[in-house]
């Protein structure tokens, strides 16, 4: 398996620490599944996202979609339907399955939907207000302008 030079990236910018081990982990992950089930990952507007996978042969009670640390995992398992089958062909897949994504920094799963064999999930990436963009003032002076809490404010 080849590995990523990520160097030059980390020269240029600050607190992306744990992309190298999160492109690795993808990298290994998408091998591992052995692209089963199929998927597609779709921008539907400004910061809405969906995953769809193609999930045929399975009903919601035999799918699980968790989230956890910033990944979300969808697991597929068949219950024993209790008759016996005798297929002269299977040529659709209904073994368990576990894939894996990893979602980055504030985007939250807001809904899942089972239609017509595909297994739709809504995502959405909220930024909170403390991390959007602010205007620093430049003070022409020459003197430091210090941040102020409402707190040193008030007192």
């Amino acid at each position: 398996m080849n590995t990523i030079d990520l160097s030059p990236l980390y020269r240029s910018t600050i607190g992306f620490d744990r992309l190298g081990a999160l492109l690795d982990t993808a990298l290994r992950a998408d091998q591992a599944s052995a692209g089963y089930p199929p998927y597609n990952i779709e921008a539907t507007g400004e910061n809405r996202y969906g995953i769809t996978l193609a999930v045929a042969g399975f009903e919601e009670n035999e799918l699980d979609i968790q989230t956890e640390r910033g990944v979300l995992t969808v697991r597929g398992k068949k219950t024993d339907e209790g008759k016996e089958r005798r297929y002269l062909h299977q040529g659709i897949a209904t073994r368990a399955f576990e894939r894996k994504f990893s979602l980055a920094d504030h985007v939250e799963v807001t809904g899942a939907q089972l239609n017509n064999g595909l297994l739709t999930i809504s995502l959405v990436k909220e930024i909170p207000e403390a991390m959007k963009p602010k205007s620093i003032a430049i003070n022409s002076n020459g003197n430091l302008i210090q941040h102020q809490s409402d707190q040193s404010k008030a007192a």
